[in-house]
């Protein structure tokens, strides 16, 4: 088939098919005595699974995937995959973690603003002062300081982020993984707008576990294709 018949089937410009093979996505077509590129079913097969793979596993492994393939590294391929995996099962025990820490969260039992200190609030946490001042360092809680004596000053929403700290600490969690996550929690405005966007980011997880099973059918019927080539 033509660049024209390929990319049309898949609703894309023939430059953008010409892009692929340049890039290792597709194997090298034959050239017609012009010059002219022809495309077989094998070009389709590839083109589909590259497509199928791109929402699961992105641009950059998509592609690394299909290069490897189709240099005959299969080996390659599925390691870079399994990474995919690996990461979307992390992804989900990270939302575990968040979940379980906002339901442990008791919102009742959180001070009122401006009238904790470092040493206080330490002890409601059953943690050390000098914990707290790493997290300061770290980027997760952010207290003012009292203008007359300079002491660290925890409004509740500061108390509510050690909390939900302090939770993801015990789940295992490093600093560098939970500071975005308490950026969320400020973004979003408390936790309980937090608990919406849970939801959206679950959807998000569901909907890449679904489209990587999408792409490894299309995969694995490249691969079958290859080897009957």
């Amino acid at each position: 088939m033509r660049p024209i018949d390929l990319a049309r089937g898949h609703g894309l410009s023939t430059q953008a098919v010409r892009n692929y093979e340049d890039a290792g996505i597709l194997p090298p077509a034959d050239r017609t005595r012009y010059g002219y590129r022809v495309y077989t079913a094998l070009h389709a097969g590839a083109l589909r699974a590259f497509l199928a793979l791109l929402p699961g596993h992105g641009h950059p492994t998509a592609t690394a995937v299909m290069r490897a393939v189709n240099r005959a590294a299969a080996d390659e391929a599925f390691r870079l995959i399994d990474e995919s995996h690996a990461q979307l099962l992390e992804d989900r025990r990270t939302l575990q973690a968040v979940e379980s820490a906002l339901h442990d969260l008791d919102p009742e039992q959180t001070p009122q603003p401006g009238d904790m200190f470092i040493g206080p609030l330490a002890g409601h946490l059953g943690i050390r002062p000098a914990t707290l001042r790493k997290w300061e360092r770290a980027g997760l809680v952010c207290p003012r300081r009292d203008p007359r004596t300079g002491y660290r000053v925890y409004s509740g929403a500061d108390v509510r982020d050690a909390r939900l700290a302090r939770q993801l600490r015990r789940g295992g969690h490093p600093l560098e993984r939970i500071a975005p996550l308490i950026a969320q929690v400020r973004t979003a405005g408390g936790l309980e707008p937090l608990e919406a966007a849970l939801g959206d980011w679950r959807g998000r997880l569901s909907a890449r576990g679904r489209a990587m099973l999408a792409g490894a059918a299309e995969l694995d019927a490249y691969l079958r294709e290859r080897e009957r080539e």
